[in-house]
């Protein structure tokens, strides 16, 4: 399995999925080597065993994990691995590693997948899964060298991070991963029709796999919620719609002035976002946290109201179902494959932000309104889990091996 992000060194829902996936695939005794560029020991990784690539060793576990030195990391983009490699030249320009990464990120998205196709060459495994288009070229290399089937899990695809105006070469690496593919996994009917769509795929070739959420243990409640509090936690990039968000919170404020802002997170948008919210007037009443991780998502959606996800194109959106699990009703944008499962929640198009006004408002001045939606919520949510999401790729592993592709 080849994967770019995994708790604690996460910034986005992959490394979640990452996490939930393998520990359910574990626990169903199938084994699974883990393969992810950079980050090291990770406080979730009890049911991994760390093995640098170098030596090639990989351990008895029933999960490895094979780390290959990388500047890559969780949602960058090319201008930020530029300034990356910027940053290492002017540090030390004789660094031996200058020589080793690519000067550019697509130059290390290839250098990726050299390297899988060593590991692929030197472990005994039956079939290759890969995490969105980075991770694309390693699974074809490991394919080629091992001849065995291969499937692509897309998670988000470039037409949702852009918002429909894509990058060519990001996508004609997603578009070739997608067609040399065995099988896709979509994580919702929403992302299937994206790529039946976008990219020239029977829909035949493509089974959806619903992310999940664990469930087992009742969430600890860290902190009270205070009053009228609504909250926006995800990238701050064009895919997640915060600037709908702020629109909204101004129109809010016009009807409930006593209502505080809480958007967490980070992304591109981040610095237009507090420039937006000056413009408008209300600086004062949106809290601008950053990035958030552990308990501090926890006490975010505890401290909230409502959450908000007005996502302009969400391939699914793990972050509704842990609000539920923090007892905090949401509001979703009908662009999302979490709305696929999830029917308890609020709805509306993440561009008519009158009918986001209107329901944000609703939540705010009817307290039972919310709680309906926490408790038939969390009675839903117990059916979305990783252990069914992990019975599902199994069944697709089991069709390839049995050469139904």
């Amino acid at each position: 399995m080849f994967g770019w992000e995994f708790p604690p060194h996460n910034k986005g829902g992959l490394g979640t999925a990452c996490l939930g996936l393998t520990k359910a695939l574990s626990e169903k005794d199938k084994e699974v080597i883990l393969v992810i560029p950079k980050g090291g020991k990770s406080e979730n990784s009890d049911h991994l065993n760390l093995i640098v690539t170098e030596n090639l060793y990989i351990g008895n576990d029933k999960i490895k994990y094979v780390k290959i030195d990388s500047l890559m990391h969780a949602y960058i983009s090319t201008n930020e691995y530029e300034d990356e490699y910027a940053k290492l030249f002017y540090n030390d320009s004789k660094n031996p590693k200058l020589d080793i990464y690519g000067k550019d990120l697509f130059k290390e998205v290839q250098r990726y997948g050299e390297k899988a196709k060593i590991i692929a060459q030197f472990e005994d495994f039956e079939v290759i899964h890969c995490h969105d288009w980075m991770t694309f070229k390693a699974g074809k290399a490991a394919k080629e060298v091992s001849g065995k089937p291969l499937v692509v899990h897309v998670h988000a695809t470039e037409f949702d991070r852009t918002g429909g105006h894509p990058n060519q070469a990001v996508y004609d690496i997603e578009r070739e991963g997608m067609h040399v593919a065995d099988k896709i996994i979509a994580v919702s009917n929403y992302t299937k029709d994206m790529i039946c769509k976008h990219y020239d795929i029977n829909s035949e070739k493509v089974e959806v796999v619903h992310n999940g959420i664990n469930t087992d243990n009742e969430q600890e409640m860290l902190i009270e919620k205070q009053e009228n509090v609504v909250l926006f936690l995800g990238r701050m990039t064009l895919q997640k719609g915060p600037d709908y968000f702020i629109e909204a919170a101004n129109k809010v404020l016009d009807l409930e002035p006593n209502t505080k802002f809480i958007m967490a997170g980070t992304g591109d948008m981040y610095p237009k976002m507090i420039e937006k919210a000056a413009e408008l007037n209300i600086g004062h009443k949106i809290l601008f946290t950053g990035h958030l991780k552990g308990d501090e998502v926890n006490k975010a959606y505890q401290m909230a109201k409502l959450y908000v996800m007005p996502s302009v194109s969400e391939p699914f959106g793990l972050t509704a179902l842990e609000s539920i699990k923090n007892n905090t009703p949401v509001m979703i944008s009908n662009q999302s494959g979490v709305s696929e499962v999830l029917t308890n929640a609020l709805k509306a198009d993440f561009w008519d932000v009158d009918e986001m006004v209107n329901k944000m408002v609703s939540a705010i001045r009817y307290p039972a309104l919310g709680e309906t939606i926490v408790e038939q919520g969390n009675h839903e949510i117990k059916g979305i889990s990783w252990n069914k999401a992990a019975d599902k790729c199994i069944n697709v592993y089991d069709s390839l091996k049995k050469g139904d592709f």
